[in-house]
């Protein structure tokens, strides 16, 4: 099922059929059994937490075997092994791929972000489908690497934000594209995230590596940093060396509706100003190592229609948008903690992957009913969609998340993260550290750079530590 590897080979190596191509399956037992050429051979890199659901959700479909576990902390993937016993367990990826990647067909991977892409890209580079949790990448330059190798090794891929698979994202896409708010230039998406520490100092101190934990693993190609029990297990989403914030951890759900129903791709544009500590009378600091705990985003798209430019406001932190006047204030949709707004020529759109579409002025709702339902469904959902694509061996898919879309979709949320850490930057000049402040970076698409403020540049690629790459 895979350029480098396929089923009827994994047949003749093992023995289990030398007189058939694909084994009949009354050859194996009854209705409902499945046969070896059915069944997509899968590992998971990144066992634990979210790891831990991906799993059992891609497991799912009949045609799953959980068949490798790779976790660089055994005491993460203790449940993983429980629900999944006969497979075999590793702790470095790469071992894992290198030895055993003839028995795998496809790869999940549900690390922190900091390895997203190195370990997507070398399942890739064997001809392996991958699934990887949100967001897609740490950096931008990774973003795009995956992209492109998507497409060079033919492989099915999907990004792990499962709400665009669900119904309210369709149904909000049908709403808009029948025109009943009009033309749409403006946008707000919230989140109430970070609900883990942001706007620190960074940790000190020595403490002991525990011993189920391989420390240098989990760093992977971050610089090297003593280890601290403040990054984990869940801790890492606040720290730029592993994490890329609220933005990236909610961002690829939130901001979905936006990407999939606007005709946008690439912003030109972004801008945000971000919370500080205080330290004293007209003394602020502003954390480099830690997200802030707060922050907004504007971030200026043009249409590929040509029908001028749209805007999306970005805020988390506990931050929103004020409420339209013409949604009542015990609506049940101003409670949101994370949602999004359209604001349309005609009407506003308010929604959220978890409830239905809200029109207003609310006499719009009335018109909802008679939009058809012209967008596909996936009544299996995100994770078992994957599977069976990857069974058909379909490398371009027209999957919710594939990296066709994912890919450009995490470029533009972390240009997000690009303006905050500039933001948070000091400049050192003759011995005089001055702020940079709120400025808007213009932004060159095509050649990955922002072209009015070279020290923003640092951030659009990763330097790896030595023995790590893509």
């Amino acid at each position: 099922m895979t350029k480098q590897f396929k089923r009827r080979d994994f047949l003749k190596t093992t023995g289990a059929a030398t007189a058939f191509t694909i084994v009949p399956r009354f050859v194996l037992g009854g209705p409902g059994d499945v046969a070896p050429s059915d069944t997509v051979y899968i590992a998971g890199i990144g066992a634990g937490g979210k790891g831990t659901s991906d799993l059992t959700s891609c497991a799912e479909s009949k045609h799953a075997k959980i068949s490798f576990l790779c976790d660089v902390d055994d005491r993460m993937a203790v449940e993983s092994k429980k629900n999944f016993p006969d497979a075999k367990y590793y702790n470095d990826f790469r071992k894992l791929l290198n030895r055993k990647h003839k028995q795998i067909d496809a790869v999940i991977v549900s690390t922190p972000d900091h390895t997203h892409a190195v370990a997507a890209m070398a399942a890739m580079q064997l001809g392996k489908h991958v699934y990887v949790q949100k967001p897609l990448t740490h950096s931008i330059g990774e973003a795009r690497a995956l992209t492109e190798a998507a497409k060079k090794y033919q492989v099915v891929t999907q990004m792990g934000n499962q709400g665009a698979s669900e119904e309210p994202v369709r149904r909000m896409k049908e709403i808009v594209d029948a025109g009943l708010i009009g033309e749409v230039h403006r946008v707000y998406a919230w989140t109430d995230r970070p609900v883990w520490p942001q706007g620190i100092a960074a940790p000190t101190g020595k403490h002991e590596i525990p011993k189920e934990l391989d420390w240098d693993l989990w760093l992977g190609p971050a610089q090297a940093i003593d280890y601290n029990p403040a990054y984990l297990p869940f801790n890492w989403r606040g720290w730029w060396r592993f994490g890329t914030g609220a933005l990236g951890d909610m961002g690829c759900h939130v901001m979905d509706p936006v990407f999939r129903i606007l005709p946008i791709d690439y912003p030109t544009s972004v801008e945000c100003s971000a919370t500080a500590a205080y330290e004293g009378f007209f003394k602020v600091a502003r954390y480099t190592e830690s997200c802030p705990s707060s922050s907004i985003t504007h971030l200026t798209f043009p249409r590929t229609d040509g029908k001028g430019d749209i805007l999306l406001t970005w805020m988390d932190g506990g931050l929103r948008p004020k409420l339209p006047e013409e949604l009542p204030a015990d609506h049940e949709m101003a409670e949101l903690t994370n949602g999004v707004i359209f604001e349309g020529s005609k009407g506003k759109l308010i929604g959220s992957h978890g409830s239905e579409p809200l029109l207003l002025p609310l006499s719009l709702n009335d018109q909802i009913a008679a939009v058809p339902k012209t967008e596909p469904r996936v009544p299996e959902g995100h994770y078992v969609a994957w599977v069976e694509a990857c069974m058909k061996g379909q490398g371009d898919s027209d999957l919710s998340s594939r990296f066709e879309y994912a890919g450009p979709f995490t470029e533009a949320v972390l240009m997000g993260n690009l303006a905050i850490r500039s933001y948070q930057m000091e400049i050192s000049e003759g011995g005089n550290s001055s702020y940079p402040g709120r400025k808007k970076l213009l932004w060159d698409a095509k050649n990955m750079k922002v072209t009015n403020f070279d020290p923003a540049n640092e951030f659009v690629l990763r330097q790896y530590r030595d023995g790590w790459s893509l």
